[in-house]
């Protein structure tokens, strides 16, 4: 009777372990290189989708409203 549960908990655990390496890797507030980009999240361009879930957001017609550093 306990193999469901540990069924449970361990996909829970690895849903939750994937889901910290994809922020870890892909996210544009983690700086893994501070001497060649310290700053990556300005580096980003308007059409660039970061977020995990975007609902009703189109990324492709977004227009750049900050200056370039």
């Amino acid at each position: 009777q306990l193999i469901p549960l540990i069924g449970f908990i361990s996909v829970g655990l690895g849903s939750a372990v994937l889901y910290l390496l994809r922020l870890a890797l892909y996210s544009p507030d983690v700086s893994w290189d501070r001497k060649n980009n310290p700053e990556p999240w300005n580096k980003l361009s308007p059409t660039d989708q970061y977020k995990f879930l975007a609902v009703s957001t189109d990324y492709k017609s977004l227009k750049k409203d900050r200056p370039s550093f």
